[in-house]
């Protein structure tokens, strides 16, 4: 459906001679800004105000749209080459690296110091999925799937974010809810955000677990693919990148 929708998108960027790696491009450096606005919110905003974890939101979600408009674009331009796929793959990383440094950095500055502690799991959950998906495929074992792939955890937490700052913003800040057996909030507005979180923390991880068992046992099966070491340049002809993960 959202291929559809984006085709005539498409056809006037290909008419423009615009490259996928433009494209890409684009889409990291919307990252970067998403990361400064949560950055920036939680040095100049005032406390309880989660409106700058919103914009980022949607500042991350208008990045995803590059990520699915570039592979498009490269296939219907018939543009794809495997230094394409490799550019893409590596600032598809940087792109979640950066999100996620304007994300802990937001929490930590609010005091929401377990948050932070999930977006810090969620960091490395996500770099394992990829990193599992793209040391397999450069021993000749297919390694797709799970879960928590980059699509997914791009849109939980971009669209969490994005209520949150948006509820945030109607509701006049960060709203608690008390239990009388706790002296704590059982929930509050930031919750909005913080249960995703943990969703794409332990799911991520839980992928990159599973993408490794899948890998033993297709490795099992052919005990010897063409190997390649971290420490050799692989076959361009052989090794291919996703564009996502």
């Amino acid at each position: 459906m959202i291929y559809r929708l984006i085709q005539p998108l498409v056809k006037l960027l290909i008419r423009m001679r615009v490259t996928p790696n433009m494209i890409t491009t684009i889409g990291f450096i919307l990252n970067i800004l998403a990361a400064i606005v949560m950055v920036y919110g939680a040095n100049h905003g005032t406390k309880g105000d989660l409106t700058p974890l919103g914009w980022g939101g949607a500042l991350i979600l208008f990045a995803g749209f590059f990520d699915i408009l570039d592979g498009r674009l490269a296939r219907e331009g018939k543009m794809e080459t495997p230094y394409g796929a490799l550019y893409d793959s590596v600032l598809d990383r940087y792109s979640e690296l950066v999100m996620f440094l304007g994300i802990c950095y937001f929490l930590v500055a609010h005091h929401y110091f377990l948050g932070s502690l999930f977006g810090f799991i969620a960091l490395i959950g996500s770099m394992m999925v990829s990193y599992i998906r793209a040391r397999s495929e450069g021993i000749g074992v297919q390694c797709k799937g799970g879960l928590m792939q980059r699509p997914e955890r791009i849109v939980i937490i971009g669209a969490s974010a994005l209520v949150c700052g948006i509820v945030s913003y109607w509701s006049g800040g960060n709203q608690k809810t008390f239990a009388p057996w706790f002296s704590f909030a059982i929930i509050e507005t930031i919750s909005i955000f913080i249960y995703p979180l943990v969703a794409v923390a332990v799911l991520s991880n839980m992928t990159a677990v599973h993408r490794l068992i899948h890998s033993k046992h297709q490795l099992e099966k052919d005990p010897k693919p063409s190997i390649c070491h971290e420490n050799e340049i692989p076959d361009p002809g052989h090794l291919v990148w996703p564009r996502s993960a």
